[in-house]
This record gives structure tokens, sequence and C-alpha cells, in this order.
């Protein structure tokens, strides 16, 4: 790979709104969902209200970033046109920074445009799950110079397991070298968890994180709550609580560098005992 150069900086920090964020010790990323129908917040934070005490919450408990979006990926969920999310996102984002200036954000979002936006608005990161699609997000987060999450979602034909972290690394390995060359210096990698993997193959991938971290970018673990857990336990979301810190806990183990949860509050303890246990 040719970005070499830029993998210890990526290692040690990333640069958030001019800060220089620490990466030695694991970070939260505090998911806030602004949806109707996401498979465990949906339509919980939609009123300023209750959106605010969310945030509020999410710091408190000890997030370092507040991760807010306004499209589902749940499936068979309601698809939302790209000037709905364009408004949603301005409008909570406007709210957040209003309320809570020093808080670091950032949009989970596919669009460029959305992105656009939203960076101009003050967000810290851009959070792409689809892993690219939208042709000009490259560009957009170049431009910006702004962090960016590069998840890995298949969409074409079923990987097959013994294949499936060769294919990851390569695309990885594609991408990276594309936002590089368009100015991209604070890069996170997302393995992407329930895009297109069966579940064994996310517990595969839980089991081999470690692999993933010949990239040199700090490796985002998403888990919290998902079906994986629900669809092997026979269980709910709102009873996935202790897969979740399970999975967490060796997922840091493995290398972790950035945890996104709903459950900040726990999460934040898991990574207390994590790095007393590292200190010993």
């Amino acid at each position: 790979m040719k970005h070499n150069s830029l993998t210890l900086n990526s290692l040690k920090s990333i640069n958030l709104k001019q800060t220089l964020v620490p990466l030695e010790t694991p970070i939260i990323m505090g998911i806030l969902n602004i949806t109707e129908d996401s498979f465990y917040d949906g339509g919980r934070y939609l009123s300023e209200t209750s959106f605010l005490k969310r945030v509020e919450q999410i710091v408190e408990e000890g997030a370092t970033i507040v991760d807010i979006g306004a499209v589902s990926t749940k499936p068979n969920a309601a698809e939302i046109n790209e000037k709905q999310e364009f408004e949603v996102i301005k409008k909570y984002l406007q709210l957040i920074l209003s309320h809570f200036p020093n808080t670091l954000v950032s949009v989970d979002t596919f669009r460029a445009s959305v992105a656009d936006m939203a960076i101009q608005e003050g967000v810290a990161m851009i959070n792409d799950v689809s892993g690219g699609v939208d042709p000009d997000m490259f560009d957009v987060v170049g431009k910006h110079s702004v962090p960016y999450i590069l998840t890995h979602n298949n969409r074409s034909e079923p990987i097959a397991t013994k294949e499936l972290i060769s294919k990851i690394l390569s695309f990885f390995g594609n991408n990276i070298e594309k936002l590089v060359s368009k100015g991209v210096k604070d890069i996170i990698i997302d393995p992407g968890f329930g895009f297109g993997k069966t579940v064994e193959q996310n517990y595969y991938l839980i089991k081999h994180l470690e692999t993933f971290s010949i990239t040199g970018f700090p490796i985002l673990v998403g888990i919290s709550r998902k079906s994986m857990i629900q669809n092997f336990l026979c269980t709910s979301p709102a009873e996935s609580l202790t897969g979740t810190m399970i999975l967490n806990t060796i997922s840091l183990g493995n290398g972790a560098t950035i945890l996104r949860v709903h459950d900040v509050k726990q999460s934040a303890e898991t990574i207390k005992i994590f790095n007393l246990l590292r200190s010993l």
C-alpha cells in the first residue's frame, strides 16, 4: 500500500475540528438516530427536547463523538429521499451545535450533498456505511479535509467465508488509495458488521478483527444490538445488551479503536476495565 506515510498519525490520533483526539485509549461514538424506524431506537428522539436530552446523556456518559443519522439501515426501512435527509440533518445539526457547540458530531450519511452541507454546518466527521457508493463522496471529504469512516458494505454476490478477510482488505486498500489521493488524511475503517455478511461471518470478522490492523488505520466496530446477536441468541434488540458488551470486549482485545454504540455508560465501563487489564 502507498499510504504508509499517513498511518502513524492515523493510529495515534484523529483530527476532529482542529482537535487531535488521541486513540491510544479506545473511544466511544454514541448513536443518535433521528428516524422513525431504526431497529432499536427509532422514533425516540424526534422532538427537540428528547433529542437534546439524549445528546447531553451521550456526552455525560463518556462518548467522545455523537453520531447522528436520518436514514435507517434496517431491512425494508422506509426510504428517505435526498431532500428529506438534507433537511432533517441540517435541522438537528444546527440544534445540537447551537446548544452544545463543543460537541464533536459525526453524520451518518451515504449522500455527498448531505455530507457537504453537514461539514459546512460544523460536523467533525462523516460516517458512510455505504462504502462510498456516491461517486462524489470522496471529493467532498477531501475538499473539506475531514475524517471519514470507510465501511465495507457488500452489495454483490455473497462472499465465501474463506475469502472474506482478503476481499475486505482488498476493498480497504483500493479505497484508502482513492481517499488519500483526494487529500483525506484521517481515515477510520469499519468491517461493516451486518452489511452483506451472514451471521457466522460477522462472528468470524470479530475473531479475526486484528488482521485489519495491517492497514495502519483505526478500526471502528459497530455491532450494538444488531441482528447478529438476536439471530444467534433468539432474542430481541431490547434484550441484546449482554451480547453487545461481550462482543465489544472481544473487539477491544482484537484491536478495535472506536466503539459505535447505543449504550454509552456500559461501553465506557467496559473500556475502563479493559484499559486496567491492559496496563497490568
